[in-house]
C-alpha cells in the first residue's frame, strides 16, 4: 500500500507544513501524516501571525522560500507593523488572520505541491534500526519506511486538557491526544518533560457591545510579510479589533475559582509560558495591578466567533462566565466554548543537533512544540529547516545551517540546543545580539540566496533579490550625490522644528537627522522627489534605512567578525571533557551532556564562564 518514502512528517500544524513542504519542494518524496486531515495548519490558539520578533521570523521563512508569510497574506483580516516609532530594528509586522480560510490556504498549498503525499492516521511509533530512524508504525497498523522522519506533535503527546476540576485527554478540544512515541523515546534513552500552555474562551460577537471598547483599526499601508507580489486586501477592507480591560471586581470574582484552579491544585505539572501567563498567573504576579487589557480579536471575515486575548485561562467554565460579564462590553457575553489549559511531553531541545536532528537516533529530526517553545512562528521556522536539512541529510548533502548573526532562526536553534528551556520558549527582538543586521525588511537579502542555492527559493525570487540589491545602491549613490538647497528646503524644517540650513547639503547628510524621514523629504522636496520617482517605496525605504543606521550596522558588523573567530574553531567530536580537571564541574556537566560543536556554542551554554572557555581552547590547541 505504502512507498518507501524519503521523508516522512508526522504532525500537520505549522512546523510540520512548513517541512513537508520544504522537504517535497527540494525534490524529496514526502509523506505527511496526520490524526484529522480536516485540521492541517489550525491556528489552535489566537488568529494572528506575526508580532514583536516573531514577525522577523515569519519573513525570514518567506525568504528561505516557505509558505508561512503567502498564505498569512493571502489570509490577513488587519495588518499593523508594531513598534514603528523605534529604530527599524524593532520593526515587527504583526497579521490577524481569517482562521478558516488560513488553514484552507495552507492546504491548497500542500496539495499542489509534486512529491507530497497524505494520509490520515495517529502514528504510534518509530520504526528504528542499528540507531537510525527508518519509518513509523500508525494506529492502524502500518509500517510505513522512509530514510528521514521529523516529529511535530505540538501539543498532542500525551495531552491533557483542563477545565477547572474536570480533565480529559486530548491534543486540542474535541481532539484526541497521541501516544506510544514518548514512551518508545524514552525507552530509548532521550529525556522528556512535560510543558503547559492555555487559551482563551471563544465568544459570540453578536452579544458585545462595541461602544465600550477603544477601537484598534488597522495600517494605512499593507506591506505584509512575502517578499513576493502576493495579493492582499486593501487598507479600507480591514477588519477591527478592540481592546478593553478587566478590573478589580473581575479579578475578585476569578479569585473565587482559584481553589478549584487546576493549576493551583496542583493537577498541572508542566510549566506554562512566562511572557504569555494565563489571567489568573497575572492576578498573583501582578497583583499592584487592577486591570489588565484584552485585545477582542475577530476569527474571520465570516464568523461572528471573537478571540478573547489576554484572557487565557483554566478556571471553571463558570467562573471564566461570571468574571468576563463584568468585562466592560462583556456583559451580555455568550460563550462559544469556554478556555482552557493543555499539558503534554515536550523532549528537552538539548537533545538536538543545529540541524535539529537527535543526537541519539540518526535521520530523526524534531521540530515545533516538541522542542518546548510555544508559537505558530517559532514552530514554523524549526519545521522549515528541519524539511530541508531531513532532505539534505537523505541526499548525503552538506546540512544548512543559519548563524546567529544571519537569522533570528539562526538564534532560536541556537539557544534551544545551547541553553535548552523549562518553559516554553518565545521568540524575541532581546534574545538577538544583532538585530541590527536581523531586520524585517532584509530578510530577503540575507537569506534568499541560500535558499536558492539549494533549490528552494525560485529563480523568480533571486532575480527580484538581485534587481532590489541593484536599485538600493543606485538610490543611495543618488542621495549621496545629490545636492539641496537652503531654499528649497529650510521651509519644511521650519515646520518641523529641526534646524534650517545655511548652506547646500548632501540629501544623505540631511536623512542622518533623527526626525527627517525620506518619504517626508521627498514630499516637500519636488527636485528629489523627481530624481528618485522610478523606484518603488520599498527601495527607497531600504535605502534609507542603509543610510541613516550605517554607523549601527557596521559596528555589528565588526562585531560579528569577531565572534566568528570563535564559532569557527570546531570542537572534535566525542572530545574527552573529564581529562581536563582545570574545568568546573558545571561546565564539564554541561558539555558532556550538550557536545557543543563549536567554541562559540560553548560559550553561550547557560552555567559556563568565559574562564571555562580558555580553558577548554588552550587544552584543544594541545
Amino acid at each position: 500500500m505504502f512507498q518507501e518514502y524519503d521523508v516522512i512528517v508526522v504532525g500537520a500544524g505549522h512546523a510540520g507544513c512548513e517541512a513537508a513542504a520544504a522537504a517535497a519542494n527540494l525534490g524529496s518524496k514526502t509523506l505527511l501524516v496526520t490524526m484529522n486531515m480536516q485540521t492541517i495548519a489550525q491556528m489552535s490558539c489566537n488568529p494572528a501571525m506575526g508580532g514583536i520578533a516573531k514577525g522577523q521570523i515569519v519573513r525570514e521563512i518567506d525568504a528561505l522560500g516557505g509558505y508561512s508569510g503567502i498564505v498569512t497574506d493571502e489570509s490577513m483580516i488587519q495588518f499593523r507593523m508594531l513598534n514603528k516609532s523605534k529604530g527599524p530594528a524593532m520593526w515587527s509586522p504583526r497579521a490577524q488572520s481569517d482562521r478558516m480560510l488560513f488553514a484552507l490556504k495552507w492546504r491548497e498549498k500542500l496539495e499542489q505541491t509534486s512529491n507530497l503525499d497524505f494520509y490520515q492516521d495517529m502514528v504510534k511509533g518509530l520504526l528504528v534500526k542499528d540507531n537510525r530512524c527508518v519509518g513509523v508504525i500508525t494506529g492502524l497498523g502500518h509500517y510505513i519506511t522512509a530514510k528521514a522522519v521529523v516529529l511535530t506533535n505540538g501539543t498532542f503527546l500525551n495531552g491533557i486538557i483542563h477545565i477547572g476540576e474536570k480533565q480529559f485527554g486530548g491534543g486540542r478540544v474535541a481532539e484526541k491526544a497521541a501516544s506510544g512515541i514518548t514512551e518508545q523515546l524514552v525507552e530509548l534513552g532521550f529525556e522528556s518533560d512535560r510543558l503547559k500552555t492555555g487559551t482563551p474562551p471563544r465568544v459570540d460577537g453578536r452579544s458585545l457591545d462595541y461602544t465600550k471598547m477603544d477601537e484598534q483599526k488597522g495600517d494605512d499601508e499593507i506591506t505584509g510579510f512575502s517578499f513576493t507580489d502576493t495579493k492582499k486586501i486593501k487598507p479600507e477592507q480591514q477588519k477591527s479589533c478592540w481592546i478593553t480591560y478587566t478590573n478589580q471586581t473581575v479579578h475578585d470574582t476569578l479569585k473565587t475559582g482559584f481553589d478549584r484552579s487546576p493549576m493551583y491544585a496542583g493537577r498541572i505539572d508542566g510549566v506554562g509560558p512566562r511572557y504569555c501567563p494565563s489571567i489568573e498567573d497575572k492576578i498573583n504576579r501582578f497583583a499592584e495591578r487592577d486591570r489588565h487589557q484584552l485585545f477582542v480579536e475577530p476569527e474571520g471575515w465570516n464568523t461572528v466567533e471573537i478571540y478573547v486575548n489576554g484572557f487565557s485561562t483554566s478556571l471553571p467554565e463558570e467562573v471564566q462566565y461570571e468574571a468576563l460579564r463584568i468585562v466592560p462590553g462583556f456583559e451580555n457575553v455568550r460563550f462559544f466554548r469556554p478556555g482552557y489549559a493543555i499539558e503534554y511531553d515536550y523532549f528537552p531541545p538539548t537533545q538536538l543537533q543545529y540541524t535539529l536532528e537527535t543526537k541519539l537516533i540518526q535521520n530523526l529530526f524534531f521540530a515545533g512544540q516538541i522542542n518546548g517553545t510555544t508559537g505558530y512562528e517559532e514552530a514554523a521556522c524549526q519545521g522549515l529547516m528541519a524539511g530541508i536539512n531531513a532532505h539534505l541529510k537523505t541526499k548525503e548533502k552538506a546540512p544548512l545551517i543559519l548563524s546567529r548573526s544571519e537569522a533570528y532562526i539562526g538564534v532560536l536553534i541556537d539557544d534551544l540546543i545551547s541553553k535548552g528551556t523549562e518553559e516554553p520558549y518565545r521568540m524575541f527582538t532581546s534574545r538577538a545580539e544583532f538585530r541590527t543586521l536581523l531586520r524585517q525588511d532584509n530578510a530577503d537579502l540575507r537569506l534568499t540566496k541560500k535558499s536558492f542555492d539549494l533549490g528552494l527559493a525560485s529563480q523568480e525570487r533571486m532575480d527580484a533579490v538581485s534587481a532590489k540589491e541593484k536599485a538600493v545602491k543606485n538610490i543611495i549613490n543618488e542621495l549621496n550625490n545629490f545636492t539641496i538647497l537652503p531654499e528649497e528646503v529650510n521651509y519644511f524644517l521650519e515646520q518641523i522644528s529641526s534646524a534650517s540650513l545655511t548652506q547646500k547639503q548632501k540629501a544623505s547628510q540631511l536623512i542622518l537627522r533623527p526626525d527627517i524621514n525620506l518619504a517626508a523629504l521627498l514630499e516637500n522636496v519636488p527636485r528629489l522627489k523627481s530624481t528618485l520617482s522610478n523606484n518603488t517605496r520599498e527601495g527607497i525605504e531600504q535605502a534609507e534605512i542603509q543610510i541613516k543606521y550605517n554607523i549601527y550596522i557596521e559596528k555589528e558588523k565588526e562585531l560579528v567578525a569577531k565572534m566568528s573567530n570563535l564559532e569557527n574553531l570546531n570542537i572534535p567530536q566525542n572530545f574527552n571533557y573529564t581529562n581536563i580537571p582545570a574545568l568546573s564541574a558545571e561546565a564539564r556537566q554541561k558539555f558532556i551532556k550538550i557536545q557543543p560543536r563549536t567554541l562559540g556554542q560553548a560559550s553561550r551554554i547557560s552555567g559556563v564562564n568565559p574562564s571555562d572557555v580558555q580553558i577548554l581552547m588552550v587544552y584543544m590547541g594541545r
